[in-house]
Parts: structure tokens; sequence; C-alpha cells
């Protein structure tokens, strides 16, 4: 009987946050409310993802570059030599990993090539910038020019090869091995 007790303000709780919740989000309804349901998950999961879903849409769209304080302004890469190129770019990427900005499939592209794809793409891109602490913005920088031949010929398994050949009735490129390879900071798992 001390049980229930002791568990009923919590649930009071989460249900009083629930209703707070789905009201702040009443103006941005859509089907992806109404299809969470209160018998399938917890109520301290829908909870969660309730607010998560409040934080992607209040959450501000910025350019890259304007996540950070002072703003992640680069040199451009033509004025820098391939030690000063190398020490920004790793900086960079560590910088950009604090604000759980993770680069996938860099391993094809030489240090100036990566260093390019930042300055030019990445930083100027205007993408939702949520503080939520388990949510990473991953950057695909092998579809960066939106051509799937990189992904095919680099990163790709076997069976994902022949998914696409069968899909797209295409040849496939040959598999190569990426030619720089790299430890970069990676997204929790």
């Amino acid at each position: 009987m001390g049980d229930s007790l002791s568990r009923e303000p919590d649930e009071i709780d989460l249900l009083v946050r629930n209703a707070e919740l789905r009201n702040e989000l009443e103006p941005y309804y859509d089907d992806s409310i109404s299809r969470v349901n209160i018998h399938r998950l917890p109520l301290a999961v829908e909870n969660e993802y309730l607010a998560c879903m409040l934080a992607w849409e209040m959450a501000p769209v910025l350019p890259i570059y304007r996540w950070f304080d002072p703003e992640l302004r680069l040199p451009r890469p033509e004025v820098l030599s391939d030690e000063e190129l190398r020490r920004i770019l790793w900086d960079t990427i560590n910088r950009l990993f604090e604000k759980r900005i993770v680069l996938d499939f860099t391993d094809h592209l030489s240090d100036r090539e990566l260093y390019r794809l930042i300055y030019r793409d990445i930083l100027p891109a205007r993408e939702k910038k949520l503080d939520l602490r388990n949510n990473y913005l991953h950057w695909d920088c092998a579809f960066a020019n939106g051509d799937p031949e990189v992904w095919l010929r680099f990163y790709a398994t076997e069976e994902e090869r022949d998914a696409w050949a069968t899909m797209y009735r295409q040849p496939l490129p040959p598999r190569e091995r990426p030619p720089y390879p790299r430890k970069l900071p990676q997204a929790p798992m």
C-alpha cells in the first residue's frame, strides 16, 4: 500500500507534464502528435518524445557558423599552407563535435578537400540548432554533391551495392579503399 502512494505523485507529475507539453505543442499540432498513444508508451517516454518535438519546433534555424560564440569563421583554404590547414581542420572538427555535429564518410577526401567542404558547405548551412543532450547532426560527406558514386565506391556494403544496382539498374563503380583514413569523433551509440 505504501508503494502505490509513493508512486502516485510521480504519475500525477507525469500526467501534468504531459498536459503541459501537449498544450505547448498545440500550435504545431499535426499527425505526429496525434499518433503518440498513451496506451502504447510509458508516460515518461511519451513526455520525453513530446519534449523533443517541442524543442524541434522552437529551435532556431541558423547557419552553423553562428552556433558558436564567437562565430566560427575559417580562413579561405587557398591562403593556408598544408600544415596550417591541417591544424585548423582538426580544431574545427573537434569544435563541430562539441556542438554535436558529426562528420560521416570523410575518408575519401584529402584534408584540403574536407576543409573546403566544411568551409563552403557545412558552416554556411542553415540547420535547426537543437540543444538536446543525445541529439547529433550527422553530415554525410560522401553525398555532399548529390552523387551516390562516392558512397557506392568507398562506403557501401556489398549488400547495399547489390540492392542499389538492382533498384536503379545501373552499373556499379569499382569498390575501393578510401585513401585518407581518419579517426573522427563519433556520436555515442
